[in-house]
């Protein structure tokens, strides 16, 4: 049986941040800009995973176009001019993280992800000192019924990561999304109990993924929940030689 040639990505030309650079036509601006060593951040982003433009923290400036663009799921095109750090994306950046700080309650100095947070991390690197919108302060639970792991709801801030991870390399799609705009929360299954999921195969890739504390081990103190997340690139790479997405075999 003969096999479809395969025709190859076409290669673009564009500036970043005034350098020129290549990349495949399917590729985004956060792609080339990472194998150029410039740095976009991200939060909701990360290797291995589908991309949502959630966060909007990799927005970028583009020639030619007023609205800023996530960089993160915007392809590249021919002769492509962007900027990734000028003082109006710094503002925009800043104002985002202010935003997630102030919709749920991070208090840094008790929380199992302090010095190993990418929230925290991100704002020490942006400069991020001030919060300037007022603290929602909201009621959220925390569900501890998992033998194994626990979710604070008040340390989420909705990037996503645990349910993409559960879907597309776990398989068992025990978390989503409930709700809509500021309500909106992670839950597992039909909004129960985590420790009552019969969905769940406690394999961890979700407390392993996520961005804060909102998903930890029990047992662990402040500063204690250092994430592992080598898995990833490589499930992302065996996916790509057809070896099957959905691999259960990596926990």
């Amino acid at each position: 049986m003969s096999q479809t040639p395969v025709t190859p990505a076409k290669v673009k030309t564009l500036k970043i941040d005034g350098q020129d650079v290549s990349g495949r036509e399917n590729e985004t601006i956060l792609d080339i800009a990472r194998e150029s060593g410039i740095f976009i951040p991200t939060m909701c982003f990360l290797e291995g995973l589908s991309t949502v433009g959630a966060c909007r923290l990799c927005l970028v400036e583009v020639k030619g176009i007023s609205k800023l663009q996530p960089a993160c799921v915007t392809r590249i095109e021919e002769g492509m001019e962007v900027v990734t750090n000028s003082e109006r994306l710094a503002k925009y950046r800043k104002t985002i993280l202010e935003l997630l700080f102030a919709e749920g309650n991070h208090v840094c100095s008790v929380c199992v992800s302090n010095g190993h947070c990418d929230l925290q991390t991100l704002a020490q690197k942006l400069g991020m000192e001030h919060v300037h919108v007022p603290y929602r302060y909201p009621r959220r639970s925390v569900d501890a019924s998992h033998a194994r792991f626990v979710i604070d709801h008040n340390r989420c801030i909705l990037c996503t990561r645990c349910v993409r991870v559960c879907d597309e390399i776990e398989g068992a799609h025990t978390w989503d999304v409930l709700g809509r705009g500021v309500m909106s929360s992670v839950i597992t299954d039909l909004n129960e109990a985590w420790g009552t999921s019969e969905t769940c195969t406690s394999c961890g890739k979700c407390v392993q993924v996520c961005p804060t504390g909102a998903l930890f081990e029990k047992g662990k103190s402040v500063a204690e929940m250092s994430k592992r997340r080598e898995f990833l690139p490589y499930l992302k790479q065996m996916r790509g030689n057809g070896n099957g997405s959905n691999d259960r075999s990596n926990k």
